[in-house]
This record gives C-alpha cells, structure tokens and sequence, in this order.
C-alpha cells in the first residue's frame, strides 16, 4: 500500500473515532448534578425561609387585629384602635428579625415582611448568588362565633 493510501485511512478513522466523548458526557453531566443539587440544597432554605417569613407576617397582622380600642368595647361596640394596631405588628416584625410595615383596612390588618436576600451556597457557581424572600398577610377582628362560607 502506498503511504498517501495509509495516511488516508489513518486520517478517516481519527475523524470518526469517538474517542474523547466519554469525557464531554461527563463534563455535562457534572454540571447538570451541580443543579439539581443546587436547587434541592438552596431551593430547600428558599421554601424554609419563605414559610418563616410567611408565618411572621401572619402573626404580626394577628397581634395588630387584636388590638381593640378599650373605650368602644366598654360602650359595647368592637373597633379597631388602627395606631396600636400598626404599631403593634410593626413592632413584633422587628422584634423578629425582619421589618416589615403595617396597614390597617377597616376592621383588617394587613402586615408585609420587607423583602430581604438570602444567599445562595450551590447555586452561586452558575451565577445565582442570592434568593428574595417576603411575605404580606392580613387578620380581621372577630367576635363571638361566627362561621366563615
């Protein structure tokens, strides 16, 4: 054989060989766990922190529609006093580490936890550094029994 035919076909079976492709599978394959792991690792403290931070805002707008104005009571009637109310659950989302603002809406308390970030520890290698987290609720004054449709 002559060697331009030898070089020809050492030449074909170098382009055709797929030899090297174990390691691009792997490569992509290692990113692709990297993901997952980042997502079931930094989405778990999201959801964690999410919830906490619902709870929060949940009871704060409790505490706030607690509180009745004294002297409507005394005559009979249930009103809100909406300064002590605010400043009730403002106060309590301080105290729990996130601040957040108060409103109140005719006999309902509305608190929201300010947004802050977490940081991500997984997912920051593919360029998600941190999570937002917030949480709004509201709690209305009830007397008596009463029964919700």
């Amino acid at each position: 054989m002559s060697i331009f035919i030898r070089m020809a076909r050492h030449v074909i079976k170098r382009l055709t060989s797929q030899q090297g492709s174990l390691s691009a599978f792997v490569a992509v394959f290692c990113v692709a766990l990297l993901a997952v792991s980042g997502l079931v690792v930094d989405g778990g403290r999201y959801l964690a922190q999410q919830q906490s931070a619902l709870t929060e805002a949940e009871q704060a707008a409790r505490i706030g529609a607690d509180q009745l104005s004294v002297t409507e009571l005394r005559m009979g009637s249930v009103v809100l006093n909406s300064g002590r109310a605010i400043a009730s659950a403002e106060e309590y989302m301080a105290q729990s580490g996130h601040p957040g603002v108060a409103s109140v809406v005719g006999d309902q308390v509305i608190a929201q936890v300010s947004d802050y970030t977490i940081p991500t520890y997984i997912l920051g290698v593919i360029g998600v550094s941190h999570f937002e987290v917030g949480a709004k609720s509201s709690a209305q004054t009830v007397t008596g029994i009463s029964s919700q449709n």
